[in-house]
């Protein structure tokens, strides 16, 4: 599917996103309407999703992160669509996973601190729809987190 030019493309902007189309050029010996008629094209194809950000949270004061595992009550006809529009409304809520499965649904969240996360669980999630089971687990470290593949 994808060429030596493209693959060294997507390795490069793995390494640093913020390399302009010049930049690429460069180290891709290509040229740079090449390389923008390429970064279009990996778009289009929906290979490129876009740039993002990476926030460390700790360093925003949000030291807290829990991870927890919802099992929803699947006898309510819109128990997913209502569960993850409100979970969506929870500014701390970062990640949002659905799942095949016992677990339903896997929502990140970050705190402050334990009475902050105390107040979101109680205020916020368990007042979210349709929950049958609820399981937190809190971050303790993060060993690996990496959407760099090779090329």
């Amino acid at each position: 599917m994808l060429d030596d030019v493209s693959r060294a493309i997507l390795r490069h902007l793995q390494d640093d996103p913020t390399l302009t189309a010049p930049d690429l050029a460069g180290l891709t010996g290509v040229t740079a309407g090449k390389v923008a008629r390429r970064l279009d094209r990996l778009s289009e194809d929906g290979v490129l999703l876009g740039q993002s950000v990476v926030i460390d949270w700790a360093a925003l004061g949000y030291a807290f992160k829990v991870s927890l595992r919802v099992t929803l009550d699947k006898t309510q006809a819109r128990a997913f669509d209502d569960f993850l529009a409100a979970a969506r409304r929870v500014p701390e809520v970062i990640e949002l996973q659905t799942f095949l499965g016992r677990v339903d649904v896997r929502l990140s969240l970050v705190a402050r601190d334990l009475p902050h996360y105390q107040a979101l669980y109680r205020d916020q999630v368990l007042t979210l729809p349709h929950i049958a089971d609820i399981e937190a687990l809190m971050t303790v470290a993060t060993v690996k987190s990496d959407r760099v593949l090779p090329l």
